[in-house]
């Protein structure tokens, strides 16, 4: 069964890996790490449900949060997300 890693990596560094999850689970954690976290603190975000991408953007579209990079590895997405 998948585990959600949330991470303090320090100086605002942060990763969740929700690799393994469905929608909504992905976005439902991200919403919740971010929330978590300082204006400015970075969110290193993998996960490997590709329909949760667009999910996840429209989330930071409307909470303003920006998403940096977007990378792919062996069907892997990470994502860098900065709170704002």
């Amino acid at each position: 069964m998948a585990q959600v890693k949330f991470e303090d990596k320090g100086n605002g560094n942060f990763l969740l890996d929700v690799c393994g999850f469905v929608c909504p689970h992905p976005q439902i954690y991200t919403k919740k790490a971010i929330a978590k976290m300082k204006p400015g603190d970075k969110l290193e975000l993998m996960f490997d449900n590709p329909s949760s991408g667009e999910s996840i953007t429209s989330m930071c579209d409307s909470t303003g949060d920006e998403i940096l990079e977007k990378k792919q590895e062996s069907g892997k997405f990470i994502w860098i997300i900065q709170k704002v």
